[in-house]
């Protein structure tokens, strides 16, 4: 399953943590806290990419058909370039920090 971006910032919203200047404890009653939202992303990561791998060696024993190995490629790709995205962005973010002088 890929998540997308609306969904993860639905969650943060449902948090109650935007806009407010709330204690960092992540627990809420509304919902999902955004540490949730993160371990269930990579979760669900995790899994696609296995699906991924089961579809290729399925393939290679010639026990799958092309589709569902192609799906299964193409979903565990893009959850790949997701992560990679968000690592980067992660990574730029912590750089920007420790340039600013305090």
């Amino acid at each position: 399953m890929v998540m997308n971006v609306a969904d993860a910032l639905a969650a943060y919203r449902q948090s109650g943590k935007v806009g407010e200047n709330a204690a960092s404890t992540g627990d809420t009653a509304g919902g999902a806290s955004f540490g949730d939202v993160l371990k269930n992303f990579a979760g669900n990561t995790v899994d696609t990419l296995k699906e991924g791998e089961k579809a290729a060696s399925a393939a290679a024993n010639g026990k799958a058909d092309l589709a569902s190995v192609v799906t299964a490629i193409s979903n565990a790709e893009l959850v790949l370039q997701e992560v990679v995205a968000i690592r980067d962005k992660v990574v730029a973010a912590y750089q920007d920090i420790s340039k600013t002088s305090i």
